[in-house]
């Protein structure tokens, strides 16, 4: 099984959250919500993979989010 990480960041001017991901290029994604995000990468990432040649079957991915907030 193959392993790939995907970034999920919020941009405040944007006001959406942002995929990318150094282990598939071409992976630049955004959505007004992490869980709409995540549906978009879910079918994007098979799609990127198959373009690339490479496996896509059996294939899991890594969410990590980060949002930095101004709380004083």
């Amino acid at each position: 099984m193959t392993e790939y990480t995907v970034l999920l960041t919020w941009d405040d001017e944007a006001r959406v959250w942002i995929a990318e991901s150094e282990d598939i290029p071409g992976l630049i994604l955004e959505a007004q919500s992490v869980d709409a995000l995540i549906e978009e990468v879910n079918v994007a990432v098979p799609e990127l993979l198959e373009l690339m040649s490479l496996p896509f079957h059996n294939v899991t991915v890594r969410f990590k989010a980060e949002r930095l907030a101004v709380v004083a």
